[in-house]
Formats: C-alpha cells, structure tokens, sequence
C-alpha cells in the first residue's frame, strides 16, 4: 500500500518546505480504497499509527476540522477511474 514510501516522501517534503502536518489545510490524496486513505493518513503524520478512525470520528478530516481531505471529492468519488491513479 505505500505506507513506508509515503512516509518517507513526506517526512523529506516537509522537512525541505519547513513544515508540519499541522501547516497544511487541504490534502488531495490517493484513496484507491477506503483502508488506503486511513493507512495514507498516518503514513502523512495527520494522526499516529493506528489512530486515523479516531481523526474521522472527531471530523478532523473535512470541513470544520483540521484538515479539508479530498474536497473533490477523492477517485472514490469517481469510480477509480485509471487515468487519474
């Protein structure tokens, strides 16, 4: 799924733009699947391992929260369409 990938990828960009998760207000990501955009979460540092059913449960990621994910709605939304993955 990317988990370690994504972390890494993460951890350098914010680092290189002098950043924190907290920084950020609207994440577009890749939500193949439902499990990925959780897994996808924590792999960003948004919450920690094992802990992003609770950032839904307390609305962190939408409007009102802390974090405005996948306003446009994610491939989800799309029918996972391949040319956009």
């Amino acid at each position: 799924v990317g988990y370690d990938m994504t972390r890494l990828a993460a951890q350098r960009c914010f680092d290189a733009a002098g950043l924190k998760p907290s920084d950020v207000d609207v994440i577009e990501l890749h939500d193949c699947f439902s499990a990925n955009e959780l897994i996808t979460y924590e792999a960003l540092g948004l919450c920690s391992e094992g802990k992003a059913g609770e950032l839904i449960d307390r609305g962190d990621n939408t409007y009102g929260g802390k974090w405005v994910i996948n306003p446009s709605g994610g491939l989800i939304s799309k029918g996972h369409p391949l040319g956009a993955t």
